[in-house]
């Protein structure tokens, strides 16, 4: 009823309004639309019926825009409700996954992928899937398409990279890992990630620039100590590398730098020894190995300076360096051992004997030991006295056992276990040799072997 009277009012001020106009605008107006076509009409026609004109076209754009509005919400409802079903698919398929229900996971992301094919989460947990199902190459196949779609998700990349891993394609993780680092440069655990492939194949420069870059971008300090050992070992490789490419004055630079850092650290040391050796400077690589066995107590300088007076022909000065040692260490069992070799290697066989007796008497009982023993006995004709040694070294008694090794970490132990200590799989252990034993081939032909025949 309201709008009724407010209709009725508008009108009369508009009818009022028109008739006023026209009263006082009496003359026509004539609009030209061409040369030869004219339209003449009263002012006060021409002044209300642009007005309306404009009203109409408001109206028009206003009804068109509500109209575009509606279509667009609706659109977006639809849209809403979509990526809402399709969620609810997805956290029901990772809920499968997580529980071990592996097929029914299986067909509820399919089922999401096929709702939306432009969701990566859901690409990245249906690679999960196909892992578990045995189906590593399409897991990666998914996980590209996934990339395809999303070439800066960190997560993606990083699931690529793992993936190519660990079905042992890390050469092409390097891509993946190369990707991510171009979208974050400091990434910590792609440069670790991406160190270690190429630690795995040995490019040690490369390596190194990389785990430089790990310490520049800061860790904890609980890994600090451990990143820091990390870098000096690249930096050992590219020496050792130079060494093995004829840059000794490079190595040794480096070698140097490394031993003053970290005096310590053995691998620097011996090779320190091997480059002056290398350069035809034997009294320095001698320097170098006495020293670091005299600050360390090493066996492998004792085996290093063994070797080059062997190879020089020059058994008296060694023989002189141990008796030094002998000196300084007297408490030090495994410098008696190895004397006790030396003494062997240059058939000084009853000095030898005497500090391996020394060793034996103190209590000790190992295979080195009962190695060395048997192979002194040998040389002087006590067969049965080396036959017990030699049976003592390999371990070998009265019930003739034979050893177990594990199938999976080749952990040994003289006895089966049900359970591997190294690695912790059951039922890994195996006879030592097996492999070996089945691999090969019996004659066509086996003979009976009779009763007592030998």
């Amino acid at each position: 009823m309201i709008a009724i009277v407010l209709f009725m009012i508008v009108f009369v001020l508009f009818a009022m309004g028109f008739l006023y106009f026209w009263g006082i605008n009496p003359g026509d107006i004539t609009i030209f639309f061409a040369t030869d076509q004219s339209f003449t009409a009263p002012v006060a026609i021409i002044i209300i019926g642009t007005v309306l004109i404009g009203l109409l076209l408001g109206t028009g754009v206003h009804l068109f825009s509500i109209a575009a509005h509606s279509l667009s919400h609706m659109r977006r409802n639809r849209r809403e409700k979509k990526t809402l079903e399709v969620a609810t698919i997805y956290r029901e398929g990772v809920g499968c996954l997580l529980s071990g229900d592996i097929k029914k996971a299986h067909s509820l992301l399919q089922k999401a992928i096929d709702r939306d094919p432009g969701r990566v989460d859901t690409y990245i947990a249906m690679a999960n899937v196909l892992q578990q199902e045995g189906k590593a190459q399409e897991a990666i196949s998914l996980l590209l398409k996934a990339k395809g779609i999303d070439g800066r998700s960190l997560e993606v990349l990083f699931k690529l990279a793992s993936s190519y891993e660990e079905t042992n394609q890390d050469e092409k993780a390097v891509t993946p890992y190369l990707d991510l680092l171009a979208i974050e440069k400091s990434n910590r655990k792609a440069l670790r990630c991406l160190r270690e492939v190429h630690i795995h194949h040995g490019r040690w420069e490369e390596a190194l620039n990389l785990q430089e870059q790990v310490l520049k971008v800061g860790v904890g300090a609980n890994r600090l100590d451990e990143e820091k050992a990390k870098l000096r070992a690249l930096r050992y490789e590219v020496a050792r590398g130079n060494l093995e490419q004829g840059n000794i004055d490079a190595a040794k630079k480096a070698l140097k730098e490394i031993i003053k850092e970290a005096p310590e650290f053995v691998p620097a040391r011996v090779s320190l020894g091997d480059a002056y050796r290398q350069q035809q400077r034997p009294d320095d690589a001698v320097r170098v190995w006495r020293q670091a066995y005299t600050d360390l107590g090493k066996s492998v300088f004792l085996s290093r300076l063994e070797d080059l007076f062997i190879s020089d022909e020059n058994p008296s000065d060694l023989l002189e360096i141990y008796k030094t040692f002998m000196n300084e260490r007297n408490d030090d069992q495994i410098l008696r051992l190895f004397y006790g070799k030396l003494c062997l290697r240059l058939e000084m066989v009853e000095e030898g004997l005497e500090q391996l007796y020394a060793l034996e008497g103190a209590g000790i009982d190992t295979p080195q030991l009962n190695l060395l023993l048997a192979e002194a006995h040998r040389r002087r004709n006590r067969f049965d006295e080396a036959v017990r040694q030699y049976k003592k070294a390999l371990g070998v008694d009265g019930k003739l056992r034979l050893s177990y090794i594990c199938d999976v970490c080749d952990e040994v132990s003289p006895d089966w276990q049900s359970r591997c200590p190294g690695c912790g799989n059951w039922g890994s252990f195996v006879v030592a040799g097996r492999k070996q034993i089945m691999n090969t081939k019996l004659p066509l032909e086996a003979r009976p072997i009779h009763h007592g025949e030998r």
